[in-house]
Formats: structure tokens, sequence, C-alpha cells
């Protein structure tokens, strides 16, 4: 069945297509400021998308600013996600960690990113919309886990080189 009226879609400041809609509900979008000039917008049948003020019938309004003096977007938009401070935290301790394992074995930051990136991995798995830095997470675990087998590995060949001191001492006593 067509419609007797102009049908629309509009494209959203999310990038999502919204109608088709009759140019009523464009106005009324553009009264309440969800909708400008600068709004794409296809007539039903076309495959060209316009702004809004190339059509005739919404270009005296288009080009009048809304009522309000803060535009909204033409659609809402959620909360953007931010990157996870623990991720980043643990990250940073993982490179510490690895940087002094050769010192003094990585210790307290080898643990301390360990602790930091499994919060971490834990609040991004609760929340993934409002939480980002997974990659940063895990590159923080995988460098804290990896600083502590350096330390094991020096403290096993540190103690493999003084064997031979060690058992000369012993047959001593």
């Amino acid at each position: 069945m067509r419609h007797s009226l102009p049908m629309y879609t509009i494209t959203g400041a999310d990038g999502r297509e919204y109608g088709p809609v009759t140019a009523d509900q464009i106005r009324q979008w553009t009264i309440e400021g969800r909708a400008n000039a600068q709004t794409k917008v296809r007539a039903e049948g076309s495959a060209d998308w316009k702004s809004l003020t190339e059509f005739p019938e919404f270009a005296a309004q288009a080009a009048v600013p809304p009522a309000t003096s803060l535009a909204r977007a033409p659609f809402p938009i959620g909360p953007s996600s931010r990157t996870n401070s623990m991720a980043t935290a643990g990250m940073v301790l993982g490179i510490l960690s690895l940087t002094l394992a050769c010192c003094c074995y990585g210790l307290p930051f080898n643990v301390a990113g360990i602790i930091c990136s499994s919060i971490a991995l834990s609040q991004i798995k609760k929340d993934p919309v409002n939480h980002q830095g997974r990659g940063m997470a895990i590159a923080g675990l995988v460098l804290s886990i990896l600083s502590i087998v350096a330390a094991v590995l020096l403290l096993a060949f540190g103690a493999a080189s003084n064997w031979s001191d060690i058992f000369r001492k012993i047959q001593r006593l």
C-alpha cells in the first residue's frame, strides 16, 4: 500500500537511518532541535541523500536555529566509554616489573600488576559498554607474569651457579 503523503528517511547523528517518516515528523524534530540544516534526508523512492535545506518544504524551517541555546543530537547518544584506569595501572606496573626484574625480581610491581590487571579484566567483562582497555589489561597481566617467570629463572640460575661453592663449603664441615 502506497502512502499518500511523501515519506522521508533521515540519518541521525549516530549514523543510523530513521524512517520512513512524514514531513510533519521531520518538522517536529527540527523544532525540537533533533534535526537541523546539516541533517541528511532521502525522499522515499530516491537514492540521493540531501541536506534538509535542499528540500523546499523544510528549507525555511531548517534555516532557523532551534529555540534552545544548546542543540541536541538528532537522537539520544549513549555515554562514551573510557579506558579502565585499573587496566592502565596494570600495564604500567607490568612494564615496571619486567624492567626491574633483574635488580629486585620485579617485586612488588609484578604482584600489583597482576592484581590491577585482573580487577580491570573483571570490570571490563561486567560492563563492556562503559569500560575499555581489555588489551591493556591483558598486556599488564602478561608482562607481570613474565617478570615473575624471569625472577624465578634468575633465582634458579643464580643458585645453580653457586652450587659448586655451596658443595665445597658443605664438604669442609
